[in-house]
C-alpha cells in the first residue's frame, strides 16, 4: 500500500449549521457540524450531538429542533454559540427568532435557510446522540432560491473541517452528480484495462 498511517480522527468537510431548540422557555442555539440528510420520503435529516450538550438534553424534552443553516456572514456569531454554553449563558437575544408550525423549534431569520423537525428516533453512540428528525418545515429567503429549491452558491454555506477545526467556504462546482460518469456508462466500462 502507498498510503501511510494519520489520525483516525478523520473528517470529511461538513456543512455547518446551528441547531435551535426549546430550554428553560428560551430558545438556544449550538452550532453542529455533524448534521446530514438521512432519508429522502418523509425526508429526515440526522445530526449527532454530545452528550454533555444542553441542545441533546432538550431535543429528548421537547422532541423538536430546527436546523438553520448560516452563511459566512454569520460566522462570528455562530462560533460564538459553540464558545458558550446555554447553561451560563443566554443565547436568545443573539438572533432574531421566528416559529413554524411545529411551534417549540426556534429558527433563526438571519439564516437563509431554516428547517423544523419532529424527533423520529434518537440513538445513543459513547460519546454523542444520534438525534434523527423528520423535516416537517423548511423556509429559505427569496433571495436563495432558484427553480423552488435553495441553491447552495447563493447560500454562501460555513464548511468546517476537522481535525484542524477550520471554517471554508464552498467552493466551485466541479460537475453535476449523475451526469459527470454518463460517458462511462455509455461505454460499458469503468476505464480500467
Amino acid at each position: 500500500m502507498d498510503k501511510i498511517a494519520i489520525t483516525t480522527n478523520v473528517s470529511l468537510p461538513m456543512p455547518v449549521v446551528l441547531i435551535g431548540t426549546q430550554t428553560g422557555g428560551k430558545p438556544n442555539f449550538m452550532p453542529a457540524g455533524w448534521c446530514t440528510r438521512a432519508n429522502a420520503t418523509p425526508p429526515m435529516i440526522a445530526c449527532g450531538i454530545n452528550k454533555v450538550h444542553r441542545t441533546a438534553q432538550a431535543i429528548s424534552e421537547c422532541r423538536t429542533f430546527s436546523v438553520n443553516i448560516p452563511a459566512v456572514s454569520l460566522m462570528e456569531k455562530t462560533d460564538y454559540c459553540g464558545l458558550v454554553s446555554g447553561d451560563t449563558v443566554d443565547k436568545s437575544g443573539i438572533f432574531s427568532v421566528c416559529y413554524g408550525k411545529l411551534g417549540t423549534a426556534p429558527m433563526i431569520r438571519e439564516c437563509p435557510v431554516t428547517m423544523e423537525c419532529m424527533l423520529v428516533t434518537a440513538i445513543e453512540l459513547p460519546t454523542n446522540i444520534l438525534f434523527i428528525g423528520e423535516i416537517t418545515g423548511a423556509y429559505a429567503d427569496p433571495a436563495v432560491v432558484r427553480k423552488g429549491c435553495a441553491d447552495a452558491s447563493a447560500i454562501d454555506p460555513l464548511i468546517l473541517t476537522m481535525p484542524d477545526n477550520t471554517y471554508r467556504t464552498l467552493g466551485k462546482v466541479a460537475g453535476k452528480a449523475w451526469n459527470a460518469g454518463l460517458a462511462l456508462k455509455r461505454r460499458g466500462d469503468s476505464g480500467v484495462s
